[in-house]
């Protein structure tokens, strides 16, 4: 195992597919020039070249359009979004073209294109560039959706998006990207909708994904300290979500608390717990305890972004209602 940033990790990814496969083309806002607005591309505009690493205009509407057509096409692109608060600009190309193309043409036509970049809260950056999307694209028949925790998860699960034949949304989060993780040394890959067992536990299920699981970890720790053992899942991708891994940890600890950083409705979080309650509702010994970020945009003021996000201290409260203790 060797030591990466996050950042490294997705580069890693996307060098070494590129070198095995002409079709892999980079494109987005400031990936070649100046190396990627997070500096996730930095070196590849000098190792791939202009015409496989390319700069593109403000314009996510277009170069995702161009993305999809390149798809169809032969390619297989990876469009980079700056955010994915962004990509709402060019949400029509992911939806209606993206997602829908191989059904709408009986199976004959094929988009294998990957939309990455972050997502969620990233500081004082107000309530237009904040937003977490994970459940929106989740709606989506034809997308797959990969929101990776570690610096491990987000090399295997990139590549693995790389090489599929389905367009898949890859979400990151900007406040990762310069931590730091083990990755294995060899070459691999993880498959897309197998969750991950963080940790193992008896006393309640703790599901989460994406950033906000450095919150779940730290829950676990203070839980341990007041003896309680929580067992946690990272989902590792919403689309699909690995139902049966949340199920069989629920038939062993019969008490369950979903975590994420979007908003509570027709949320993550609220598809888990519908999906318990038909899966496993004779194991549950209390109902489905969820913690979101409240139902209002997220503010500029630092007391009042500090509000607005979930903390240890609300999943540590929650886990104790579903214990009643």
């Amino acid at each position: 195992m060797r030591t990466v940033q996050f950042r490294e990790a997705i580069r890693e990814a996307m060098q070494e597919e590129m070198r095995v496969d002409d079709s892999i083309i980079l494109m987005g806002e400031e990936v070649a020039e100046y190396n990627g607005a997070y500096k996730v591309s930095k070196g590849m505009l000098d190792e791939f070249g202009e015409k496989r690493i390319i700069d593109t205009p403000i314009s996510e509407l277009g170069f995702g359009g161009i993305g999809v057509g390149a798809a169809m096409n032969g390619l297989r692109p990876i469009i980079e979004y700056m955010t994915f608060n962004f990509s709402l600009v060019g949400i029509d190309q992911i939806i209606n073209n993206a997602a829908k193309m191989y059904s709408m043409s009986g199976g004959q036509i094929k988009v294998p294109i990957v939309f990455r970049g972050p997502t969620g809260s990233a500081g004082q950056l107000g309530a237009t560039h904040s937003q977490n999307f994970e459940n929106w694209f989740a709606n989506t028949p034809g997308l797959k959706v990969v929101v990776p925790s570690n610096c491990a998860d987000a090399k295997g699960l990139l590549k693995t998006a790389i090489r599929d034949d389905n367009p898949v949304i890859f979400m990151e989060s900007e406040q990762m990207y310069g931590m730091k993780g083990e990755i294995p040394e060899i070459e691999y890959t993880l498959p897309i909708g197998k969750a991950r067992i963080d940790q193992e536990g008896s006393d309640v299920t703790l599901v989460s994904f994406g950033k906000f699981m450095r919150i779940a970890e730290n829950a676990t720790k203070a839980l341990s300290e007041e003896g309680i053992s929580a067992e946690l899942i990272d989902l590792r991708s919403v689309r699909p979500i690995d139902y049966e891994a949340v199920a069989n940890s629920i038939k062993k600890t019969n008490r369950c608390v979903v975590l994420e950083e979007a908003w509570p409705l027709a949320s993550i979080s609220s598809e888990i717990a519908y999906m318990m309650q038909e899966m496993v509702f004779d194991y549950l010994d209390a109902p489905i305890k969820r913690v979101t970020s409240p139902d209002v945009p997220m503010a500029y003021a630092q007391t009042l972004v500090d509000a607005y996000l979930p903390d240890t201290k609300e999943v540590v409260e929650a886990v104790k209602t579903v214990l009643y203790s």
